[in-house]
């Protein structure tokens, strides 16, 4: 296999991304046009919707493009806006609660991402498999910095038939820890799934750590606008 180096791989990347926005926004016109032309209540407000999940599924590919890699960014705000794009793509719909907490921490560039990849399919792994029978839904995206260790933990409160069954979705979760330099603990019990990443953060991610702690933010139905990182995301 030919191996490609790190500017070819970029390359590659942004090439991919250009093609998904361009074939996302051709659907989305292709559809809303539709939508005008018919002439049934029903239908138009079908298509709409279609276009609105479109959006909205834009919104989590906007929220998970890998960040410049020449700098360090601040990893809670990209890790919450990735939690809020995903939240009412995914999880608004099943009516589950999402809470966020995250210590202030930059990371490199491409390190970011791929904590971001992987909290999206940890959240989207509970929105496919998680049974919350009578309790109220809710998952939990916490981000903590011990000593020279990241710590990020998804949870829920739900349950699920059988354990959690190690399928490509979870597969790819465990080689991007690996990439990290770290892996992820998994668990499941009457109180729900728990899933535990940690990984060691660099020597430049190390001199730019900062000690104070995040606080707990609520994501119900995040809205098309910026807040500050203090505001309920709701």
């Amino acid at each position: 296999m030919t191996q490609l180096s790190d500017s070819g791989g970029s390359l590659l990347l942004r090439e991919l991304d250009h093609r998904i926005k361009n074939e996302l926004t051709c659907a989305i016109c292709a559809i809303s046009a539709k939508a005008m032309q018919s002439n049934s209540v029903v239908v138009k407000t079908a298509l709409l919707d279609v276009v609105d999940h479109l959006h909205q599924w834009s919104d989590v590919h906007r929220a998970l493009q890998m960040p410049a890699q020449e700098r360090l960014i601040d990893a809670a705000r990209y890790l919450q806006r990735v939690c809020v794009s995903i939240t009412k793509y995914r999880l608004a719909g099943l009516a589950i609660s999402v809470l966020f907490s995250a210590d202030d921490l930059q990371l490199e560039g491409e390190r970011c991402w791929k904590l971001g990849l992987i909290v999206s399919e940890l959240m989207t792994n509970v929105a496919r498999h998680a049974q919350f029978d009578c309790r109220h839904p809710e998952l939990r995206v916490e981000l903590v910095l011990a000593g020279k260790i990241v710590k990020c933990v998804v949870s829920d409160n739900g349950s699920a038939p059988e354990a959690v069954r190690h399928g490509r979705g979870l597969t790819i979760v465990g080689e991007l820890a690996c990439s990290l330099g770290g892996r992820v603990h998994t668990s499941c019990v009457t109180e729900g799934f728990y899933f535990l990443l940690t990984f060691p953060m660099t020597e430049t991610e190390q001199s730019s750590a900062g000690a104070n702690h995040g606080v707990w933010r609520k994501v119900r139905r995040p809205q098309r606008m910026q807040r500050s990182r203090t505001e309920d995301l709701g």
